[in-house]
């Protein structure tokens, strides 16, 4: 019978917490759309309105939901999470993704916190006795939302009232959160990544030369030297975290970078083709259409008429 009220009352402690973490969100975030905070590595994004696939970097870091419900695809495979399940993204990732639960009184809302690396793996070496090594897998996944977790996450919101304590206070809590990852559910994806020296620390280095350098030409072999793997170890742990070939996640930050260029007005089709590392035009649009679902010009017309510009240049949780 005990056993029966610490569940009833942990569950109306958690729908307690969302709920007020739903209220802070829409508040600081009025309009659709990503929204920063003074907190860098914190982050709001809001939509009322379901149905619009969007593609974009989704970085490393954690997205919490607090209403609604968003889908996001990567290598055919689809990631389902809401208020119940949380999301993690162990490297950057360029993905699709679309809400799918939200309308004008209840808005898709969420907290997306980026999470460093190399402070995960400094508190992996404080705390190495406690952690078995990491393991291979997809670089995003989803679990379900515990107490632990998303409590931490509304005291870091709340601490956005206290401007004064958010110098102090925030990177408690940013380490508490990233301690309760480390040994939740999506432990073990991290703990790959971010172990000095693992496969998955390698491939994620690769990831940060690729995000750096994308417009230029792409060599497998030296990628491969520069992150100490072999071309076949690179492209192996790559595929296997990334669901991509170096090559093909190059493509996908040049098509994304030449949206971006192409949405601000700071270009033309060509120049922005250019400035992203395609020498033919012609080839830039081709592969610009099949990843949008139209040629550039008309794919910009589309996004500036139904207003989602921000959505589409955006890390959107």
């Amino acid at each position: 019978m005990n056993t029966d009220f610490a569940v009833t009352d942990a569950s109306a402690r958690l729908e307690r917490d969302r709920l007020e973490l739903a209220a802070r969100i829409e508040r600081r975030a009025g309009s659709d759309g990503l929204h920063t905070t003074p907190l860098p590595a914190l982050s709001f994004f809001r939509a009322a309105i379901p149905g619009t696939q969007v593609c974009a970097i989704y970085e490393t870091g954690l997205v919490l939901v607090a209403q609604g419900a968003k889908e996001l695809q990567l290598g055919g495979e689809t990631y389902r999470y809401d208020a119940a399940n949380y999301l993690i993204a162990s490297v950057d990732l360029p993905v699709s993704s679309e809400v799918v639960v939200a309308s004008a009184e209840q808005p898709y809302l969420c907290a997306m916190l980026r999470l460093d690396t190399r402070r995960l793996g400094e508190l992996l070496a404080e705390a190495s006795p406690q952690f078995p090594a990491g393991v291979s897998g997809r670089g995003i996944s989803v679990s379900p939302v515990d107490g632990a977790i998303l409590d931490a996450m509304l005291r870091l919101v709340r601490l956005l009232d206290a401007p004064a304590d958010l110098p102090v206070l925030a990177p408690l809590i940013e380490r508490e959160l990233m301690y309760r990852l480390l040994v939740g559910e999506q432990g073990p994806r991290l703990r790959h990544v971010a172990t000095a020296g693992s496969r998955g620390q390698c491939v994620s280095h690769a990831i940060g030369w690729l995000r750096r350098h994308y417009h230029e030409p792409l060599r497998i072999d030296a990628l491969a030297e520069t992150v100490n793997m072999s071309a076949s170890s690179l492209h192996h742990h790559f595929r296997a975290i990334t669901a991509m070939s170096p090559l093909q996640y190059q493509k996908q930050l040049r098509l994304q970078e030449a949206r971006r260029l192409l949405l601000a007005r700071q270009c033309d089709v060509a120049s922005a083709a250019h400035r992203v590392g395609y020498e033919s035009p012609s080839q830039f649009s081709r592969e610009y259409s099949r990843l949008f679902g139209a040629p550039p010009l008309r794919d910009v017309e589309q996004l500036l008429q139904h207003g989602s510009t921000a959505d589409a240049v955006s890390l959107a949780g």
